[in-house]
């Protein structure tokens, strides 16, 4: 694996506390090149997050921990594994009727959202309110 000299997305943007929209919208714009490449090769990420962003010493993005990804996932195709990272899972996972690569959209948009913002959409301490909060509650502008 390249050494990213850059370290986590998330220690940029924990202390930054949020970016500005054009930085925002270079890293988004990197990831989404990043999430096509993994869907058009049948692999569903499944834990996008900012931990899980690397940036090397120019500041261009690289995706690790591929430890919940799911391969061979065909269009049209589902799977029922209940993973992710609570802050960025996707509704499809919480009600386990199976999901498919949009789960990797919920959660780029939900870290969007954090990047502008400071926190995840639905963010609480009380993992089940947030759960809940990510099925039933609209997401808040800010």
């Amino acid at each position: 694996m390249d050494f990213m000299r850059g370290g986590e997305l998330f220690f940029h943007l924990k202390k930054s506390y949020k970016f500005s929209e054009k930085r925002a919208r270079f890293f988004i714009a990197e990831l989404i090149l990043g999430i096509e490449f993994l869907h058009q090769n049948g692999c569903v990420y499944r834990d996008l997050k900012p931990e899980n962003v690397l940036l090397d010493e120019k500041g261009h993005i690289k995706l690790a921990d591929f430890g919940l990804s799911k391969t061979g996932i065909e269009e049209g195709q589902k799977t029922n594994t209940f993973c992710g990272t609570p802050e960025y899972i996707a509704p499809e996972i919480l009600i386990r009727a199976g999901h498919d690569k949009s789960v990797d959209w919920w959660s780029l948009g939900s870290l969007l959202y954090e990047m502008l913002s400071g926190a995840p959409p639905h963010y609480s301490k009380n993992k089940k309110l947030m759960f809940k909060n990510i099925l039933f509650k609209a997401i808040p502008m800010k």
